[in-house]
């Protein structure tokens, strides 16, 4: 049976996430159920290469997904189309994958951002779309706490207490904080993230842009692996999901 891969883009808004729960719809359900229909009915697993929260965005996430039909990528692409609307979940693009090939454990590379609006004015056209902070931040001094941050470290202090990963090592390869106009921006790229890892990192930064915190304080909070002396979990509406890289990447259609 033929192995497909797709790349995905969806608000997040509407779902419990990716994955399938019984307390409401998933991106992973309205999947599954458009591929059942090009699938004699049968319901196909699929598995994604990032989990994404309630309310998390995604414009390049990954998922494979085994069919009984040998359908042409572009084809499969345009069916599921039809089938999730209308929901917000689009097919950007659909490969058959290469053999052995695992969408979540074959990923060298993922990349998020995250959008906060530092303004007075509340958002109307990016509203769900970003973390609304009103009091002025500093950027360039969440920036350089930032860069105190990267490389291979225990991240206990910015995961989630119901975290199921068996360590707390990871390396964070980049992440930069840049004022856009109104906007702060952060964009943050590892191999795999802890669950809530980005969004307590932003939490903590944004203590350090309001002045509150000095530039090094993040790092405190890194080597002391405790979780109680970080920031926040910002909201998740302002996270999406950009991209996932491969060693061995598909060709897509």
């Amino acid at each position: 049976m033929p192995l497909y891969a797709l790349t995905l883009e969806y608000d997040g808004g509407p779902f419990v996430g990716w994955q399938r729960q019984e307390n409401g719809l998933s991106v992973q359900q309205v999947l599954e159920e458009a591929a059942a229909k090009l699938n004699d009915g049968v319901l196909p697993a699929s598995i994604a290469a990032g989990r994404t929260d309630a309310g998390v965005h995604a414009e390049g996430q990954v998922a494979q997904l085994t069919l009984a039909r040998d359908l042409p990528p572009e084809r499969l692409r345009e069916a599921l189309n039809f089938h999730t609307r209308p929901y917000p979940v689009s097919v950007v693009r659909a490969a058959l994958a290469p053999e052995g090939w695992n969408a979540r454990f074959a990923a060298v590379q993922r990349g998020y951002r995250y959008r906060i609006l530092n303004r007075r004015a509340r958002p109307a056209l990016d509203a769900g779309r970003v973390w609304h902070v009103q009091h002025p931040l500093d950027a360039a001094a969440m920036h350089a706490a930032a860069q105190g941050l990267l490389g291979k470290h225990d991240f206990s202090a910015y995961r989630a207490a119901a975290c199921q990963a068996k360590s707390a090592l990871r390396t964070l390869d980049r992440l930069e904080v840049a004022r856009l106009g109104d906007e702060v921006v952060i964009t943050a790229e590892a191999r795999s993230f802890l669950h809530h890892q980005i969004r307590n990192l932003v939490g903590t930064l944004v203590e350090v842009g309001f002045g509150r915190r000095g530039v090094e304080w993040p790092r405190r909070v890194l080597d002391s692996r405790d979780r109680t002396k970080a920031g926040q979990t910002a909201p998740a509406e302002a996270l999406t999901f950009l991209f996932v890289r491969y060693e061995v990447e598909p060709e897509w259609r």
